[in-house]
């Protein structure tokens, strides 16, 4: 077999590799955004606060974002707006839309990349 034939089958398992994980990490992050958990605050203190609802189409527009930034840094709390039991947050930081994000006195409601890269210290 030729070097051309060898670094082409190379390749070609790469991509074919590359594309089978990228799906499998995308379908991963959506499984992740759909949980429900019940979060409790008070472990968390320091942390940057993300509400979110798993059927509202700007969250969803931004949780891959937030999450990869999370599982690197580890200071974002994914907070699940469906889950009943995370309800009494609405009134306890005023949340008045989804997506918001908040870290201390910093608070951003929306889609802007540039604000939640300030929010999350990017």
């Amino acid at each position: 077999m030729t070097l051309i034939k060898r670094v082409g089958k190379a390749l070609a398992v790469i991509v074919v590799v590359s594309a089978v994980s990228s799906f499998a990490s995308h379908q991963y992050v959506n499984y992740v955004e759909k949980q429900r958990p019940v979060v409790t605050l008070a472990k968390h203190p320091k942390k940057v606060l993300f509400f979110y609802r798993d059927d509202c189409a700007d969250c969803q527009a931004i949780f891959h974002q937030i999450y990869w930034h999370n599982a690197i840094s580890y200071n974002i709390i994914l907070i699940n707006m469906n889950q009943p039991q995370n309800r009494h947050y609405i009134q306890k930081y005023q949340l008045t839309s989804v997506p918001t994000l908040i870290h201390g006195k910093q608070r951003y409601s929306g889609t802007n990349q540039q604000r939640i890269k300030q929010i999350v210290g990017d």
